[in-house]
């Protein structure tokens, strides 16, 4: 092989091998966050063996491995923009899934206690009917007391929804609301009436009881 010839073979090989180190850095570049300590180790052993290995061929041997190294990483780096593109579809497709089912939920929460509601509903349907052709105005009394003592009963005892608010109970201003005040023969701020029964959910409060305090007399 003349000196001519000698030069060009190198400067293919130099050509050849930067266009592998671009494809290499390319590669790790794409698949960075999922490359550990330990699997850069064992690429940079494998490159340095594959190296050592290629010392034994000829320049034509030599530019065949290039090529085929190029194309391995072109292959290798086409499957993972293929993986990236997968898991960027399935979590988008499982953030609109998210995103519907808190709509979803949102829209009937409360389908349970609407449901138990309507027991309460049909009720009323039968005492308004009932109440048409009544001739004791009692019995339409004693049928909407006991269609507000089953409400209550089934709003305490499933939703934990308690009721408070009595004439006598100490005046609290985290419950009660004072919607007037007057002064009385006693010794601490109570409750003189009640005008709205407060709320509570468990243990907080969802409505404050409307109500007319009574305070010691100033002396």
């Amino acid at each position: 092989m003349s000196e001519k010839e000698k030069k060009a073979q190198e400067k293919t090989d130099e050509t050849l091998t930067k266009d592998v180190e671009e494809t290499q850095e390319e590669n790790v570049q794409n698949s960075s966050a999922e490359t550990t300590e330990a699997s850069e180790e064992k690429v940079d052993e494998e490159v340095k063996t594959e190296t050592e290995e290629k010392k034994d061929l000829t320049p034509e041997e030599q530019i065949l491995s290039l090529k085929q190294e190029i194309e391995d990483l072109k292959k290798e780096n086409a499957d993972l923009k293929d993986q990236v593109l997968r898991r960027v579809a399935d979590f988008d497709n499982y953030r609109k899934r998210m995103i519907q089912e808190k709509q979803e939920a949102f829209d009937y929460a409360n389908t349970s206690l609407l449901k138990d509601l309507l027991d309460s509903l049909d009720n009323f349907d039968r005492t308004v009917d009932a109440a048409q052709n009544a001739q004791d105005p009692k019995v339409i009394a004693d049928g909407v007391k006991m269609i507000n003592k089953s409400l209550v009963s089934m709003l305490e005892n499933k939703y934990n929804l308690v009721a408070y608010g009595a004439v006598g109970e100490e005046f609290n201003p985290d419950l009660h609301e004072a919607i007037g005040m007057q002064e009385g023969d006693v010794e601490n701020e109570q409750l003189a009436a009640v005008y709205l029964k407060g709320y509570k959910l468990k243990d907080r409060v969802i409505r404050h009881a409307k109500v007319m305090v009574v305070k010691p007399s100033v002396k």
